[in-house]
């Protein structure tokens, strides 16, 4: 059976109760180097929007829209790897990197990257074939990292029904100077120009303290201007 890897990942197999696996310990995987924006879900809106803009992106020419976070200005620049390829871990650190290398398909079946099956890893369950603690651990993040894609979903669907979201660009006065489009928010004067039983039916599915968040993480241009500045400072580029 041939399953569709997701963005970043090579190869992937389905896991096997048998199999050993090469687990990272805090290893940035390696495809986070060239990278300057990364998907994230709903349930990180809150602590990602501490440290990284929260922008909306689509794949399919504005019919849907999925939530990702900005890692840097430039494209192939993740503005929060240190010299080693690790991730600033005084930051905000995305499920969708913490999960790596596991992976659930779209067929629900939990994947691992091929790679990472190996005879001198660990083993995911005992000799009476119950899950290991750490597989455990590892297991309930998948399980809700994909839980909570599915609340994303519906949220991105409720923002593009009420045609709330909108283009939008920044520049970065700097030297030399950047213009980043392509991006898309949610329009602050069309939210509060709802109906009240919207703008109600969006706080009872919980959505409203979500787009505030996303709203109030833009404020973190600036941050990525900084981080830009001091990288440049120190000689990385």
């Amino acid at each position: 059976m041939s399953i569709a890897a997701p963005f970043g990942y090579d190869e992937i197999v389905a896991l096997e109760k048998s199999h050993r696996v090469l687990m990272p310990s805090g290893t940035t995987p390696s495809f986070c180097r060239t990278i300057n924006a990364l998907a994230v879900s709903v349930g990180e809106f809150v602590a990602a929007a501490r440290d990284y803009p929260i922008v909306f992106a689509t794949a399919d020419g504005g019919k849907s829209f999925a939530p990702v976070i900005l890692l840097g200005l430039e494209a192939g620049v993740n503005l929060f790897l240190d010299d080693s390829g690790e991730w600033d871990r005084s930051c905000y650190f995305p499920a969708y990197v913490r999960r790596f290398p596991f992976c659930l398909s779209r067929e629900r079946v939990v994947c691992i990257v091929k790679s990472y099956v190996d005879a001198g890893g660990v083993p995911l369950y005992d000799a009476r074939g119950s899950a290991t603690p750490r597989w455990q651990a590892a297991e309930a993040l998948l399980a809700g990292f994909d839980a909570d894609l599915e609340r994303t979903a519906q949220m991105c669907a409720a923002l593009v029904k009420l045609e709330l979201l909108e283009s939008f660009s920044v520049q970065v006065k700097d030297a030399p100077e950047i213009q980043l489009s392509g991006m898309v928010r949610v329009a602050e004067p069309k939210l509060r120009a709802l109906a009240p039983a919207r703008l109600k039916a969006l706080v009872d599915k919980g959505f409203m303290g979500l787009i505030y968040a996303h709203l109030h993480s833009l404020e973190n241009f600036s941050r990525l201007a900084a981080r830009r500045n001091l990288r440049r400072g120190s000689g990385r580029g």
